[in-house]
């Protein structure tokens, strides 16, 4: 009998827990509770927990001597929290089984059997954690530098396909799952990607680009000013030294100002490290953040006729693409104490 080889002895008195219920479920916590019979109740002195994540669902059951990770729990009035017991990832699918135990004078258990694997799945980073995370991006910003447009890169193709298509304008789309792990925005809001960026020598925007040899650009005003609100999207690396920020501009009332609002932080336009909209003797003046690189979402169409197309005369550098881009885990300086 397995469970005797590892110090444990069953003994069917003791109820096995049924209709378990997961409910408050953060990125990094949730509560479980569940029904069980009334007979034996009294002799359960703990709980044992078996969480996986649900990809390793064919793992080894629970063997209480050799498996640390899982949880032995005192019995509690339930539902019970569970938090810290293990390092739970963000937007990750998990199964958890229960078993009640009696804790024997020898110091080994009696134990029910296991109830019914239940399947749950955690949430996104909460507009705490994308606090923690904006605090942590601040840090590292760096002085801010003038800029005046907004610019995107593409293949012709695309431009092309715009104009043929689109009634010349280009369309938002899902952002793709590069960036954190618990980003509430991968794979649910729907914009533009610009850039912003410019050369510390020239204040214009670099002549290289990992997304495409034609660029379009826009003057910052007609994106970003007084009409839009600006939201904190995430921080991130790809195991590199530089690191990226998402900035999200949302017309005020638009269906992309109503998810950010609900979702992200909103930043002051005029004061904030990263991207700011001021006005100066009756002109609008923009500055970006120098030490991280910009990625700003835009929620609304923009029609290609508000900018310009051009060829760059640099190069095309897809190594530097974040499409997809994983997010390195072991950063110190873009990681925060919950999730992944």
């Amino acid at each position: 009998n397995k469970s005797q080889d590892s110090g444990i002895a069953e003994m069917e008195e003791l109820p096995v827990p049924h209709n378990i219920k997961i409910s408050n479920i953060t990125c990094d916590s949730f509560k479980i509770s569940w029904d069980m019979d009334s007979k034996s109740k009294d002799r359960i002195t703990h709980y044992f927990i078996d969480l996986n994540k649900k990809e390793n669902k064919n793992s080894n059951k629970f063997k209480h001597k050799d498996v640390p990770t899982k949880l032995v729990a005192k019995a509690v009035p339930l539902p019970m929290t569970v938090r810290g017991h293990w390092f739970l990832s963000p937007r990750t699918e998990y199964t958890v089984a229960v078993q009640t135990a009696s804790k024997q004078v020898d110091g080994d258990y009696v134990v029910s059997e296991w109830s019914e694997i239940i399947e749950f799945c955690t949430a996104d980073y909460s507009k705490v954690h994308l606090t923690q995370l904006l605090e942590k991006a601040e840090v590292i910003a760096g002085r801010m530098l003038k800029m005046s447009v907004f610019y995107r890169n593409q293949h012709k193709e695309y431009f092309d396909y715009i104009r043929e298509h689109h009634g010349n304008a280009m369309q938002p789309s899902v952002k793709d799952n590069s960036g954190s792990h618990g980003s509430p925005i991968s794979g649910k809001l729907e914009g533009i990607f610009f850039s912003c960026n410019t050369e510390f020598n020239t204040g214009k925007p670099p002549q290289d680009s990992p997304y495409g040899r034609y660029r379009y650009e826009i003057a910052a005003e007609k994106l970003f000013n007084p009409n839009t609100n600006l939201y904190f999207g995430d921080f991130y690396c790809m195991y590199t030294a530089y690191h990226y920020v998402i900035l999200v501009i949302a017309p005020v009332g638009s269906p992309g100002d109503e998810f950010c609002k609900q979702r992200l932080p909103q930043l002051n336009i005029k004061d904030n490290k990263f991207l700011t909209c001021d006005e100066e003797d009756g002109v609008m003046v923009y500055h970006h953040a120098q030490d991280v690189i910009l990625e700003v979402i835009y929620t609304d169409p923009v029609d290609l006729s508000l900018g310009t197309v051009a060829e760059i005369t640099g190069h095309q550098l897809m190594s530097l693409s974040t499409a997809n881009a994983k997010k390195d885990p072991s950063c110190k300086t873009c990681n925060i104490s919950v999730g992944r």
